[in-house]
């Protein structure tokens, strides 16, 4: 595909494949804490963000060269805004890493997952219905258990403060992606975004007192390999949102510490049984949440 030209399906006949790339979105997100974690011993924080949003938005650029000239106002001002919350959500989950364990950290994003359908209600006025509320709490069911028991003790301190700040601004954004996203040009507005995420970062660096990182060949392939995995996550989320409302989109996203836990499992640790439980939980949750959507699509005008 030489460029990004992505159009939403029309809900007459409405397709999976909306819902199959957020699962696909889930699968990579999965799969990139032990690059970050990896890549934090030689990069400061706001340092590696800014430098894997750097080479998203080239990708990005690269991607949607064509129709740049088709920029618009809606794509500029939205792109930016969602941007800056981006910078808030990706740069505060970073820091928090460097204090907190990854069980913790797994367990305080997961909030997201309740949260989301009450920002909908608070803010737009979108009442979810029951089906949808019931995916909700499968999901969360499912993520305290991927947490484990130690996840119900959580003491409060600089690193659980910081991953739940992110964990609200992850929700305020898929809020926002599945408001404004729909009649936008999905690549123009990643590009954007991911521009406004790189440009924030690297300004922030100084100000946050960062040195320059040390360079290795595994921080390098980590920016390379992190920065295109982000520019397809960005590129992708903004166009399937146009379609999947926002509290189905983050029933799906609840799927990425299932594959997080997977890909673990793969690498040789161990898979017990309420992990197992949690993974099945959250599962049932994304059929469910299709379930839902199946019933509202084909409900009686």
């Amino acid at each position: 595909m030489s460029t990004v030209a992505l159009s939403a399906a029309p809900a007459a006949h409405r397709s999976w494949l909306p819902d199959l790339s957020l699962v696909g979105v889930t699968l990579i997100w999965g799969g990139t804490f032990l690059a970050v974690q990896t890549a934090l011993q030689w990069s400061g924080a706001f340092v590696f963000v800014g430098m894997r949003f750097a080479v998203a938005a080239l990708l990005a650029l690269l991607l949607c060269r064509r129709q740049l000239a088709g920029l618009n106002r809606t794509e500029l001002l939205g792109g930016i805004g969602i941007g800056v919350i981006l910078y808030f959500s990706y740069n505060l989950q970073t820091l928090g890493l460097g204090h907190i364990a990854s069980s913790t950290s797994a367990f305080l994003t997961g909030l997201y997952v309740p949260l989301v359908p009450l920002l909908q209600w608070g803010l737009f006025r979108q009442r979810p219905g029951w089906l949808a509320w019931v995916g909700v709490a499968l999901a969360f069911a499912g993520l305290l258990l991927l947490a484990g028991v130690d996840g119900l003790s959580i003491k409060l301190g600089l690193g659980e403060w910081l991953t739940i700040a992110a964990t609200a601004t992850i929700a305020l954004e898929i809020c926002l992606l599945s408001r404004f996203a729909a009649g936008c040009n999905a690549g123009r507005m990643a590009l954007v975004q991911l521009a406004t995420v790189a440009l924030l970062s690297l300004l922030s660096a100084p100000l946050a007192g960062e040195a320059l990182p040390q360079w290795q060949p595994l921080l390098l392939a980590s920016v390379l390999a992190l920065g295109a995995a982000t520019a397809l996550i960005q590129i992708v989320m903004n166009w399937a949102q146009q379609t999947v409302p926002a509290t189905r989109a983050t029933i799906i996203y609840a799927m990425e510490p299932v594959w997080g836990g997977l890909i673990g499992w793969l690498a040789g640790e161990a898979m017990g049984a309420g992990k197992v439980g949690g993974a099945a939980l959250i599962v049932a949750s994304v059929l469910l949440s299709q379930l839902s959507a199946h019933k509202a699509t084909h409900a009686p005008a």
